[in-house]
């Protein structure tokens, strides 16, 4: 088996913590070559944990692709807005590329990228986990067995959970769209394409509904300050209090607000963070709650639902067919399949959770590695290619969404984009 060699652009929470430990983990497949972090302590950290030496330690990623191709593969993990450029630049220079999910905030970026894999003939894989953890594959692997006859309609749930809520989309980097992307986006793109993947279908109609309905300074007790540690008078009896969400949480919750993992650490990095604003006073303007409606080009249809407000965070899922029904769990595994001409009910469970997303992150490394491997023009699981409709959808239901509720035909909602695309250098493809 043929060891792989992958540059790491971006060292937080993905590249360092669900991609790069691969090598770690399976160290006669994957071979970390170098990191682009523009964090001080990340890239340190991160260079010791890999043992790489000091000219592969890079703290921008151009000036890893000004030098001649050193690599088998790129992954992608910086912040959204800034995937576009080192992912065309990578693929120019004849790197296949592991792209974090979303693509992009811009359609035209997306269709770009997307043309920029074909022309160059390499691998652009996003990173759609979840079609690679064992419980979505398992459900997958039902319909297409026949187990339900045709999938007449989906319903997803997505339970964001009020801590990663107030964490990520509240006070962390995903608070404002025009700084990193819509929530439906940046959260639920991932969504988007399973439902995309369940049903089988193209979609070729959107429409959305949601709203910030809670966390904004209309909301915001009387007595409260713009930090939590600032001498809130109700920040022990409110439920988004950053001292006792990251002083009470494991060392997963403390490393995304701080380096220094003690008490004092962590205290100060809520005086002196984004971490510790109280979440009625931050600059966030994305939704906290959001339902898409779908349909697909057979006539099937899906329906999805986001929240904030909830005490876990997971997904559940429902697949209604015309010969059966399956209902799921992913935080337990729980499959259950309802056949409708034996009465049967049959429940499994899927145990192989792996490290995070189900076993999702792993999984997609191990096929990445296997595609470039045998890489002869074909596309992958989650390529840009399949990755763009599903963004598309995301689009369209964030373009519904903000014109109260309207239908978005999907098809002229692309081409629209494509014609924008091409006005920026785009050259016509497949597309």
């Amino acid at each position: 088996m043929k060891k792989i060699s992958a540059i790491v652009l971006g060292a937080g929470a993905r590249g360092a913590r669900a991609y790069a430990p691969y090598a770690l983990k399976y160290p006669h497949e994957l071979e970390i070559a170098a990191v682009a972090e523009p964090s001080d302590e990340r890239r340190t950290a991160f260079a010791h944990e890999y043992s790489l030496p000091q000219h592969r330690v890079y703290s921008n990623w151009q000036e890893v692709l000004e030098q001649e191709r050193f690599a088998d593969a790129i992954i992608v993990s910086t912040q959204d807005r800034m995937h576009f450029e080192p992912t065309m630049r990578a693929l120019e220079k004849g790197y296949h590329v592991l792209l974090e999910k979303p693509m992009s905030p811009s359609p035209e970026e997306c269709i770009r990228m997307a043309e920029a894999s074909k022309r160059n003939d390499r691998l652009l894989t996003v990173c759609h986990v979840l079609r690679y953890s064992p419980f979505w594959s398992a459900i997958k692997a039902m319909i297409e067995d026949g187990k339900i006859g045709d999938v007449v309609s989906v319903q997803l749930n997505e339970n964001v959970g009020y801590f990663h809520m107030a964490h990520s989309f509240v006070r962390g980097n995903w608070r404002n769209a025009r700084e990193s992307s819509p929530m439906i986006l940046a959260k639920s793109c991932h969504d988007m394409d399973i439902l995309l993947w369940l049903v089988g279908q193209d979609c070729t109609r959107v429409s959305s509904y949601g709203s910030l309905f809670h966390f904004h300074e209309g909301n915001a007790p009387e007595g409260s300050t713009d930090r939590c540690t600032d001498g809130c008078l109700v920040e022990h009896e409110c439920p988004y209090s950053a001292p006792r969400f990251y002083l009470n949480a494991g060392d997963r919750w403390k490393q995304y607000i701080t380096e220094d993992l003690s008490g004092e650490g962590v205290i100060r990095a809520l005086k002196e963070g984004p971490y510790g604003r109280c979440v009625y006073r931050t600059d966030n303007d994305v939704v906290d709650h959001q339902v898409v409606n779908l349909e697909f080009a057979n006539g099937s249809t899906a329906t999805f639902s986001m929240c904030g407000f909830t005490h876990d965070s997971t997904r559940g899922v429902q697949i209604m067919g015309t010969h059966g029904e399956i209902r799921g769990y992913m935080e337990t595994g729980e499959i259950t399949l309802h056949d409708f001409v034996s009465g049967d009910r049959v429940t499994r469970i899927c145990s192989d959770f792996g490290d995070r997303h189900g076993g999702g992150d792993e999984g997609i490394m191990r096929r990445f590695l296997r595609d470039i491997r045998t890489y002869s023009g074909q596309i992958s699981l989650t390529s840009a290619d399949v990755s763009l409709q599903s963004h598309l959808m995301a689009f369209a239901a964030e373009q519904s969404r903000k014109a109260a509720g309207q239908s978005i035909e999907l098809e002229s909602f692309k081409q629209s984009f494509i014609s924008g695309a091409k006005g920026a250098g785009f050259e016509n493809g497949s597309l």
